[in-house]
Parts: C-alpha cells; structure tokens; sequence
C-alpha cells in the first residue's frame, strides 16, 4: 500500500431519499483502480454500495463512471496521478438507478433499428462482437448536446453509420431517413467530446461525419 485517498462517492436510491456524497478513506497501491477502490467500500465500509462491472479490462464497457468529472472505464482508471480526493459520479444523460448504476436501456433506445448490438461468427456458435464501440455510453455521458435536448447521442449515429458499411439486412434509405431526423446526426456541433471520452478509439466524431456526408449524397 501506498497510501489512501478520499473517494467522494455519488449515492441515490428510488426510495424518496435525497441524493448525496458520501466521502471514504480507501487505502491503495500504485496501481489500485476507481473498481478496486469501490470494491473496497463495498467490502470494508458499505456493502450496499451499488456499482456496475464485468470483464475487469476495459472490453465490455459496462463499469462506466464519471471521475473528477471526466467519463472513464472505472476498471481501468488507475488512482494514482489523482487528486487526494476523487470525486465519482454515474455517467451523465441517463437515468440513475441507483448510486453509479445507469439505465443503460434509455442509451439502447436510441439507437436505430434494426440495431445487431451483437452477431455470430457461424450457427449455433457464441455471440461476438467485430466492432470498436464497446457500448459503454461514456460519449454520450460526455455530449453537452445530449444533455440539451432530444439528440439521439454519438453511440447511435456511429451504428447508424457502420449500418450504412455493413447493412446486415438493414435498409440505407431508413437508416439516412432516421439520421436525417430532428435529433440525428445535424444536431452534433462537432464538440470532439465524444472522441475524447472513448476508451476504445471508435473516433464518434469522424463516423458522424461521414454519416453527413451519405446524407448530403443523397439516395443510394
């Protein structure tokens, strides 16, 4: 151990209780991440701590969080090059479930439809996924333009984008009609935040782009 630092965590529960920070003292190491240290919590000072997480190594995307106010992969965000106190929070734009756990159902809303989240290699084999976005949702916690009005988000315009690569029995003209709707990929300002949120160098911003450009393009 190297030390410890304060983690100013976000707590909120659906029970009518106000939403708050709570503060704790969490000892770490030189490479101790935001999961360990929750984890730790969880453990050693409050097991109801709510926090969401799988894989443990930045692919699936699920541990998302807000750190000091920047969207980051909790498990793979390391602590050290912080500040004495660390403040967490759950990711922006969505609804909280409770304390850093989103509905992460509202973000799959909005992609287009038909969406494959997920496609197999061959019949009867597991599911894969041949994409560079995880789904996490960081960019659109990150997306200022989210937060304003009823913008789809980067997430559901990159897949809206790699529909127009890769159909998979989509069809462009939808695909182009849904992106050229009032919350599609003309309501993005270009902001990079998205981009710069990605854990996986999607590149949110240079997949809308191109999308702007099928749209200018016109009927295939």
């Amino acid at each position: 151990m190297s030390g410890t630092r304060r983690l100013r965590v976000y707590r909120y529960r659906r029970d009518g209780s106000p939403e708050r920070f709570e503060d704790f003292d969490v000892p770490v190491g030189p490479h101790t991440t935001i999961l360990e240290a929750l984890h730790w919590i969880q453990r050693h000072r409050d097991r109801t701590l709510m926090v969401r997480h799988s894989c443990m190594h930045a692919s699936c995307g699920t541990c998302g969080v807000q750190v000091d106010g920047r969207e980051q992969l909790a498990c793979v965000c390391e602590v050290a090059g912080l500040g004495e106190e660390i403040t967490v929070e759950p990711l922006a734009n969505l609804p909280v479930l409770a304390d850093l756990v989103v509905d992460m159902g509202d973000f799959f809303a909005r992609f287009p439809e038909p969406h494959p989240i997920v496609r197999s290699v061959a019949e009867g084999q597991d599911y894969v996924r041949l994409e560079d976005c995880i789904e996490c949702g960081l960019c659109l916690s990150a997306c200022p333009i989210a937060a304003s009005n009823r913008y789809v988000g980067p997430a559901a315009l990159v897949a809206a984008q790699r529909l127009l690569e890769e159909p998979r029995g989509a069809e462009p003209q939808a695909v182009l009609a849904w992106a050229s709707g009032p919350g599609g990929a003309w309501q993005c300002h270009l902001g990079l935040e998205c981009t710069n949120a990605c854990p996986t160098g999607a590149l949110p911003v240079e997949r809308i782009m191109a999308l702007r450009r099928e749209l200018i393009a016109g009927p295939r």
